[in-house]
Order: C-alpha cells, then structure tokens, then sequence
C-alpha cells in the first residue's frame, strides 16, 4: 500500500520542467507573506473600525484594481512579454502592500486598495501565460496544480503566521511582510528564470488545436468562451467567500479568533499542497475535465450550506472548511486549463486576462454581497443566497458539457 502510493506521488509529479518547478518556488516565497488579504476584512473592522457595508465597498475596490490590473496586464503580456510584466508587477506591489499602513481614511483605504490591486493583479495574466509556456498540452493541469501547491503551501504558512502576529504585535505587521515577500519574489524570479520562446513542436501543436477557436482570436467574440467565463464568475462568487464574509462569521457567528481562523486557512493550504498534485492526476484519467469542475462546483456550494443548519462551533467551521477545499481542488485547477487550452501563443495574454478578470469581476461582486446581505438580513440568509448562486454555476457547467 505504502508502494503504491509513494509511486503514485512520483508519477504525478513527473515529466513537469524545471522551470515550472522555479517558478512555483517563486510563488511560494511571494505567497508565504500573502497575510493582508485574508485579515483585510477584520483588519478594516478591528482597527479602523469601518461597518460591514464600508468593508463591503473597500473589498469592491479591491475588486475594480483586480479587473483594471488583469485587463492592463493582458495587454502587456501580448506586447511586451510574460517575464517583464511578472517582475515588475511582484516588484512595485511590494512598495504598495507597505504604503498601506499608513492610509486609514475610509475614502483613501478605497483609492489605495485600488491601486494596490491594479499593479499586483497586472501579474496575473502574464503568471498563467508563462504556466502555458513552461509546460506542454499533456501536462498542463498537473503544472498548474503545482504552481496551485506553491501557492498554498505559501497560504497555509502566511496565514497562520498572520494571525498570531495580528494578536501579539497587530495588524501592520502583515504589510510589512507581505510587501517584503513580493520584492524577495521578483528578484529570485529576474535571477532564477527567462523568458522562454515556443519550439516549433509547441507551435505546430497549438495550431493543431486551434479548430475550436474563431478565426478572429479574439476572446471578446469567442461566444463559448465568454459563457464559459460567466459560469466561472458565478462560481468565483460563491468561493470568495472564503476570504471576505467567513473569516467574519467565524469570529462573530462561532466566536474564533484569529489564531483559530488563521489555523483553519492554514487547513486549506496544507490539504491542497497534501493532495491535489495525486488528486489530480488520478481524476484526469478517468472523467473529463468539465465533470470535475461540476462536481467541485457543487462541494463549494455544500461547504455553504452546512453553515446554516451545524452546531456553531470549531467542528461545524472545519467541516465547511474541508468541503470548500476539496471543491476548490476539484474545480480550479480545470477551470485554469480549460481556459489555456482555448489559447494560441499570439492571443494567450488577452485570452488569460479575460480569464483573471472574471476573478476579478467576482472580488467586486463577491465581498459586498455578502457583506450587504450579512449586514441587513444576517448570516443565515446571505449563506442561503450564496448557495443558489454555487447551484447555478453547477448546473450551468452541466449544459455547458452537453452543448459543444
């Protein structure tokens, strides 16, 4: 039993390049101070002391820098390459992660959480292009798994780290990190890493596969895509949940505090870096890609759900917690390759920002929502929305399947 399951690690882990192996170390290092981000909404509560609705509105600006940033670094990313919009992206937000301890005006926080998104989220276009450059069609899934496990491995330290520091010493430490780690981050990736042209093979073979895709390339006319990225808003609403109203209802719904949210957050690191590479490679083989995302789309919802009929307390809050990271590893990583697999090298940066600007979308979305319904109709009932909003993305998923 131990045998096969060592093996099954070493084969899922195989064939992938080093360079996607350095870049995942850079995600790690720049992901292990990622501290402000899940704190930011009991950091605006605890010591700014902004109401629901004001938080609501500053995780929306959040969102707006998210969209601008990944419209801008898609752009960039066609013109000017996936290395350099990588660098200076983690580089310049690590000045503006810092800058942030000294903004506490409510209109100010808004502007500077704008702006601070806009560059950080810039690198997101140009990070799954140079994914699709650093891997092959065959395993691009697994390749974006593991740049997902650099991700939360990094998650599961900055967090639960994060939430000590935020008892013993407060929350300005947690910019302070965070802005360090996106500067020691480009500077590994600009000594480390290049940027890499396609072979001829990889040309040959994109190009094969570009039947499926308009001959204008352009993701704004490529009807399937864009009905593919409404679902993928829908589903990212349900999810960001995790990092804007949860962490809220732990505290104030089964009285946690930060070291137990931060150990929760941690949990979902842990388990993803744990299992997802294996997880993975044993569910492509056997299930499409599509199927996966749908059944994944469904735990987020559960995850949700539970939330209004459990027992209030750690047990109820780690069984959600569990299904929601197990619904994130069945959906994300497929949603991510789905998404490339629809790309040639010419259109790949205006394609993935389309992509991260659904995510985008959603942070402006996601975080008032729930911080609205929360506000003025309690917990119970912004949970029941946010489940018919994860049942709607399922079934959509499930037509999408059968419509081609």
């Amino acid at each position: 039993m131990f045998t096969r399951t060592l093996q099954l690690y070493r084969n899922s882990y195989g064939g992938l390049s080093r360079d996607i192996w350095l870049l995942s170390l850079v995600m790690l290092i720049n992901r292990s101070g990622a501290m402000v981000i899940p704190f930011l909404s009991l950091y605006l509560t605890a010591s700014l002391n902004f109401t629901l609705a004001q938080v609501g509105w500053v995780l929306s600006a959040f969102g707006l820098g998210s969209v601008a940033g990944s419209f801008i670094g898609g752009k960039l990313t066609d013109r000017v390459g996936y290395f350099k919009v990588q660098f200076w992206t983690l580089f310049l937000s690590g000045f503006m992660f810092m800058s942030l301890i000294w903004v506490r005006d409510f209109w100010t926080v808004c502007l500077m959480i704008f702006l601070t998104t806009t560059i950080a989220d810039a690198f997101r276009p140009a990070n799954f292009t140079a994914v699709a450059a650093y891997s092959h069609r065959e395993n691009r899934t697994r390749a974006i798994a593991l740049v997902r496990m650099a991700i939360n491995l990094g998650f599961a330290v900055g967090p639960a780290i994060g939430g000590f520091l935020a008892i013993a010493y407060g929350y300005h430490y947690l910019f302070v990190i965070d802005g360090l780690t996106c500067i020691g981050a480009a500077l590994l990736l600009r000594v480390m890493l290049s940027e890499k042209a396609p072979t001829q093979e990889e040309a040959d073979a994109t190009e094969a596969d570009m039947a499926s895709v308009p001959a204008n390339r352009s993701p704004y006319r490529d009807r399937r895509y864009m009905v593919f990225i409404f679902l993928i808003i829908l589903n990212a609403i349900a999810f960001f949940q995790l990092i804007s109203t949860m962490p809220l209802f732990f505290r104030e719904g089964y009285s946690l505090d930060e070291s137990q949210i931060g150990m929760l957050m941690a949990f979902n690191g842990l388990f993803i870096a744990a299992t997802e590479m294996p997880l993975i490679y044993v569910l492509e083989k056997r299930f499409s890609k599509l199927s996966i995302v749908n059944f994944g789309t469904f735990l987020i919802g559960f995850s949700f759900w539970v939330l209004t009929w459990l027992p209030a307390g750690w047990s109820a809050a780690f069984f959600s917690m569990f299904c929601i990271t197990v619904g994130e590893m069945l959906s994300l990583p497929f949603i991510s390759s789905l998404a490339i697999d629809r790309t040639d090298e010419q259109n790949r940066g205006s394609y993935m920002a389309v992509f991260t600007m659904a995510y985008s979308v959603s942070h402006i979305v996601s975080p008032n929502l729930g911080m609205q319904l929360a506000d003025n109709f309690g917990f119970t009932s912004m949970w029941y929305v946010i489940t018919g909003v994860s049942i709607m993305a399922c079934v959509g998923f499930y037509f999408f399947g059968k419509h081609k």
